[in-house]
């Protein structure tokens, strides 16, 4: 599942000069179709300290100086990482930005080592749910129960799953 090329769209690592870029965008599409649980204003309120200083990753796509997505790795365990925080801004949804995000973060969910990849959504997310199942991921029984109310999907990457990985 190699992205298309989107010319003008670059993927960076998580930086301060963005602002509240990764809160902004995953309040956008939480607040449409959801609402924003504990667990949600836990990783927004601080990236940083939530995601990336554990041993994980916030990925932005930006246009220029502009911030339209993001994704995040979060570290669950000894090569365990979880998607999560998939955003696109509206305006710029249907352009292939998602699965540019999505190759990114898988890419450095194999940089970090990792051996399982899971992601947690909702059914009503059918679109979401497709680009997840053509980048590799599968649906599985959640092992637990999920820190989202809104989670009614549980899916798996794992590397040695992917043809050609």
């Amino acid at each position: 599942m190699p992205p298309d090329n989107k010319p003008g769209v670059e993927i960076v690592d998580y930086d301060d000069r963005y602002g509240d870029a990764f809160a902004r965008l995953n309040a956008e599409w939480l607040e449409k179709y959801f609402v924003i649980e504990p667990i949600d204003r836990l990783l927004l309120s601080d990236p940083r300290r939530s995601i990336i200083e554990p041993g994980g990753a916030v990925l932005y796509a930006c246009i220029g100086e502009h911030v339209v997505g993001t994704a995040a790795v979060k570290r669950a365990g000894d090569g365990i990482f979880e998607l999560t925080k998939m955003a696109v801004t509206s305006s710029h949804q249907g352009r292939g930005i998602g699965r540019l995000l999505l190759c990114a973060a898988i890419d450095r969910f194999h940089q970090m080592g990792g051996q399982k990849l899971y992601l947690e959504s909702n059914s009503a997310l059918a679109p979401a749910l497709a680009l997840y199942e053509s980048a590799g991921f599968r649906h599985e029984s959640p092992p637990d129960r999920s820190d989202y109310a809104r989670a009614d999907v549980f899916m798996v990457y794992r590397p040695n799953d992917v043809p050609g990985s």
